[in-house]
């Protein structure tokens, strides 16, 4: 699987950063009770609409597949630090007319998202420092 080249570079304010992915562009920032300018999602908010995404789209995409009446996918996320871990709360709801055994096996279709396996499996992420052009 390819995945785009991200970039991201300081821009205004406190905490503001420039989110370019291809021809996309967002804004990054933290809430005003971080100290930042609330102008765009915050890192955590950025990983948890990752998921979100994920899981819809991978829903959509098995009930198709299936033949299955999903009409639409839902994917609320909220988390929080806890002493041990960083809490992830995902509730789906699924709008059309399903009966309990499709709807049993999307939940479990949910965890299967490649966003989920991610963030549940090993990561490792390599640093390396690189010389800016010359101003």
């Amino acid at each position: 699987m390819s995945i785009r080249s991200v970039s991201v570079s300081t821009a205004a304010g406190k905490f503001g950063q420039r989110v370019q992915v291809g021809g996309l562009e967002i804004i990054a920032d933290e809430p005003k009770e971080s100290g930042g300018d609330d102008l765009g999602l915050a890192p955590h908010e950025l990983v948890l609409a990752g998921l979100g995404a994920c899981t819809s789209m991978t829903l959509k995409l098995y009930a198709d597949r299936k033949g299955w009446p999903l009409e639409r996918a839902e994917v609320t996320l909220d988390a929080e630090r806890t002493s041990t871990a960083f809490a992830i709360r995902r509730r789906i709801q699924l709008h059309g007319p399903l009966d309990a055994d499709q709807r049993a096996r999307l939940l479990e279709i949910a965890s299967k998202c490649p966003v989920h396996k991610t963030l549940t499996g090993e990561i490792a992420i390599e640093s390396t420092l690189v010389d800016a052009p010359p101003t």
